[in-house]
């Protein structure tokens, strides 16, 4: 079986289109033939082939392992077509969300369901091995393949990374979402699935802070409380204000020096920030601010197979509504990356099979 694949050949030029065979089965590993694959904003640091750690210095992504050609692609979801010889509790046609953020599956913290904090060998899908934007994905094995019943292939997608992120994120901050409001830096589509999901989870509400005025307006049109603009000289007293004296929860999307600045000079004592995002660079903070501001400055990365299984039955319960997302042909994979990069995209864009 031939499979149509958009690949990073060279780092910051056009996908290209290439076409594969499918690997024949082997294990417990499953075929699907993609139905929905997500465009996420840090397949931006793939195709670039860098991240920016701050003082001038880039880390690139042979660094990290990942090697071209590279089908991208982490927020997976499809028809099953094929099983591995061993595979089981796996129905040929029905519809699976993919979980992507895959480890060595051998060591105790991968027994644990927590591959995402793999000590030991990253594969993750759409990175480290072929993802989503293709025809047709291998997944290593079936216990990674999660079932979607009724549920939009589509709008389910961006559950394995948008949605994951900001579940796992969210987590962190336990029942305090419940009588404080987090401040969430950056507007897009994590954003948007942040938002949803503070309502979702019965949280106090959101305060965004972005650049992007078109993004604040899409923001306070889907029930934030207050969105600012990070660049005003005020912007600091503006969240105090938004949050009743001061942020105790912050979110921070972006990931940049200035947001993450920005979070801790507009938190109180006790100020909690989570960092998802990987937009680069560096921060310097007197040590004794740490212990002075009982503060709490914690990274997250996506979230891990239990915490997918939970946001899923999250969504099945009706808590949480998908938000809508824009779909693109499968063929328009470099259009959409394009876009995204330029600040075009306002929530998700998800790519879907090509026209018969």
């Amino acid at each position: 079986m031939k499979n149509a694949c958009y690949c990073v050949t060279e780092h910051r030029a056009p996908l290209q289109r290439i076409i594969q065979d499918t690997p024949e089965l082997t294990g417990d590993q499953v075929l699907l033939r993609v139905t929905a694959s997500g465009v996420c904003h840090s397949d931006l640091h793939f195709w670039e082939g860098r991240y920016d750690i701050g003082d001038g210095q880039d880390m690139s992504l042979s660094d990290r392992g990942v090697t071209l050609p590279l089908t991208m692609g982490h927020e997976i979801a499809g028809e099953v077509v094929a099983l591995g010889p061993d595979a089981s509790g796996i129905d040929i046609g029905a519809p699976y969300l993919v979980y992507p953020w895959l480890g060595c599956g051998d060591c105790a913290v991968c027994d644990r369901d927590e591959e995402n904090l793999c000590p030991n060998q990253a594969r993750s899908l759409g990175i480290f091995t072929p993802g989503g934007y293709a025809e047709y994905v291998v997944v290593p094995r079936a216990k990674y393949c999660l079932p979607l019943g009724d549920l939009d292939p589509a709008r389910a997608a961006p559950l394995a990374c948008s949605g994951v992120t900001t579940y796992s994120a969210l987590g962190k901050f336990r029942d305090a979402i419940r009588t404080d409001p987090v401040v969430i830096m950056g507007a897009g589509g994590l954003g948007h699935m942040a938002l949803r999901m503070v309502r979702a989870l019965s949280g106090k509400g959101a305060v965004f802070v972005d650049l992007d005025p078109a993004k604040r307006q899409a923001v306070l049109d889907a029930g934030a409380l207050a969105a600012i603009d990070g660049a005003a000289p005020d912007a600091a007293d503006q969240i105090r204000a938004a949050t009743g004296g001061g942020a105790r929860l912050v979110l921070d999307l972006v990931g940049a020096e200035s947001t993450i600045t920005l979070g801790l000079a507009a938190g109180l004592k006790g100020v909690r920030v989570v960092v998802v995002g990987m937009f680069g660079g560096q921060i310097k903070l007197p040590t004794v601010y740490f212990p002075m501001r009982a503060m709490t400055l914690e990274g997250s990365y996506v979230g891990n197979l239990k915490e997918l299984r939970a946001l899923l039955d999250l969504v099945r319960s009706g808590a949480l509504d998908i938000a809508p997302v824009t779909r693109r042909p499968l063929h328009d994979a470099n259009a959409a990356l394009m876009d995204l990069r330029d600040g075009k995209v306002v929530g998700r864009v998800v790519l879907t099979p090509d026209p018969a």
